[in-house]
C-alpha cells in the first residue's frame, strides 16, 4: 500500500537529499514538500523529482496553520517528515529571532495540526511524525568526554541549538501526552550534495575556486563527527520504516575530525581535482579569524541504539564522501555560483570579518 509523505523543507540540503532517496527507493508512495523558499532552500534541488505524477511542490510556510491543514487533509498524509529550520549558528548569533519562529513556532505548528489530522482518522498505528534534529542540543564535549547518546542531558549553547532543544522537547510532549506517534533524530554535521555555501565544507570549496581566503574559527581544533547525507537518509528510512514512537535515534557518521584536518585535506583534493586554481596549492589560503561566541569544542555521536535496534550503520568513510562532495561541486558550479548573492555576501562580510573584528 502506498504512503502519503509530506516533507518539510524538502527543498533545503537534507531535505531534497531525502527527497531525492524516498523517490527513487518508493517511487510508488506520493511525496509532498512544503518549503517557504527562504534564502538556503532552492527549488533546482528537487530538479530530478519534478514531473514525477506522485511528487507535488508547494511553497508556504510551517508556521501558517492553514497551510498546513490543508495539505494534510488534501493529500491524506501519513508521514511527516519534518525537516524545515532554520540551521546555520552563525546566523543565530547574529539574528536569532527567526530561529524561534521557524524552528519552535513552527514545530508547534505541524504538530497541532498532525494531531487533529490523526485523531480524526481514528488515530491511525502507522501514522508517523519525524522530526529531524541535531547532535548540538547535547552541548559541548571535553577530548576525553563519551560521546553524546540518546540519554544525554540537553544542554544547547546557541539561539540555534537552543531552538531546536525546544523543537525536540515538543515532540517528545506530544508523544507522551497525546500518544501521538512521534520519532526525534538527532544527527550530526551533515556534508554532500545541494548544501549551501555558508556551511563549512562548501564554504571551503568554492573560496579554494575564487581564490578567498578560508576562514577557520580560532585554532582550529574544534572537533565534529561528520555523517554523508546519503547515509543520514538512509538511515531517516529505517526509522520511519522500523523505528518505535516515542523514541529517539541518534545518527551518526563515526568520523570525528579537527577541522583544521578537515580544511587541509579538503585543500589537498581540490588540489588534485580542480584545474587552474587561482592559487595553488590552496592551503596558502588558511586564514585564522576570532571564534565563534559560544563556540562548541566538540560533538561526538554514540550510534549504538539505531544499530543495535534497527541494523543501520554508516557505509561512507569520511575520505569517500569529502571526495564525492568535492567532485559535485566541481561539477555543479551552475548551481552554486547563483546562490552567491549580494546577501550571501553581506552575511559573509558582518559574520567572518566585521563581526570577527569586534569579537
Amino acid at each position: 500500500m502506498s504512503r502519503r509523505l509530506l516533507v518539510t523543507g524538502g527543498a533545503g540540503f537534507i531535505g531534497a537529499n531525502f527527497v531525492h532517496h524516498w523517490c527513487q527507493v518508493y517511487p510508488s508512495d506520493r511525496v509532498v514538500v512544503l518549503d517557504a523558499l527562504t534564502y538556503a532552500a532552492n527549488r533546482r534541488n528537487l530538479a530530478l523529482v519534478e514531473g514525477r505524477e506522485n511528487f507535488r511542490f508547494v511553497q508556504g510556510n510551517i508556521c501558517d496553520r492553514s497551510v498546513v491543514e490543508q495539505l494534510l487533509t488534501t493529500e491524506n498524509i501519513d508521514i511527516i517528515a519534518h525537516f524545515a529550520a532554520e540551521s546555520h549558528v552563525d546566523r543565530s548569533i547574529l539574528e536569532p529571532a527567526a530561529f524561534v519562529q521557524t524552528n519552535v513556532v513552527g514545530t508547534f505548528t505541524l504538530l497541532e495540526a498532525f494531531r487533529q489530522h490523526w485523531e480524526a482518522k481514528s488515530k491511525p498505528s502507522s501514522y508517523r511524525f519525524l522530526h529531524i534534529s541535531t547532535d548540538e542540543v547535547y552541548g559541548s564535549l571535553n577530548p576525553d568526554d563519551p560521546a553524546f547518546c540518546e540519554t544525554t542531558p540537553y544542554a544547547p549553547n546557541s539561539p540555534y541549538s537552543a531552538s531546536k532543544a525546544g523543537s525536540d522537547h515538543l515532540i517528545r510532549a506530544y508523544y507522551h501526552t497525546y500518544k501521538l506517534p512521534t520519532i526525534v533524530t538527532n544527527c550530526s554535521n551533515n556534508y554532500g550534495p545541494y548544501q549551501f555555501p555558508e556551511k563549512l565544507i562548501p564554504l571551503i570549496c568554492i573560496n579554494i575556486l575564487m581564490g578567498k581566503p578560508l576562514p577557520i574559527y580560532g585554532d582550529g581544533k574544534n572537533i565534529r563527527d561528520w555523517l554523508y547525507v546519503g547515509d543520514h537518509c538512509h538511515a531517516l528510512d529505517v526509522v520511519i520504516n522500523h523505528g518505535k514512537p516515542g523514541e529517539t535515534y541518534n545518527i551518526g557518521g563515526n568520523n570525528e575530525v579537527e577541522n583544521l584536518n578537515l580544511v587541509q585535506t579538503l585543500c589537498q583534493m581540490m588540489d588534485e581535482l580542480a584545474p587552474d586554481l587561482p592559487v595553488f596549492p590552496s592551503k596558502q589560503l588558511i586564514t585564522f579569524v576570532k571564534d565563534r561566541p559560544g563556540h562548541d569544542r566538540r560533538y561526538a555521536i554514540n550510534a549504538n541504539k539505531i544499530k543495535n535496534q534497527l541494523g543501520w550503520m554508516p557505509s561512507v568513510t569520511i575520505a569517500e564522501g569529502l571526495r564525492l562532495t568535492v567532485e559535485w561541486y566541481l561539477a555543479h558550479r551552475d548551481w552554486w555560483e547563483p546562490l552567491l548573492s549580494a546577501e550571501y555576501q553581506a552575511f559573509y562580510r558582518k559574520n567572518y570579518l566585521e563581526s570577527a573584528n569586534d569579537r
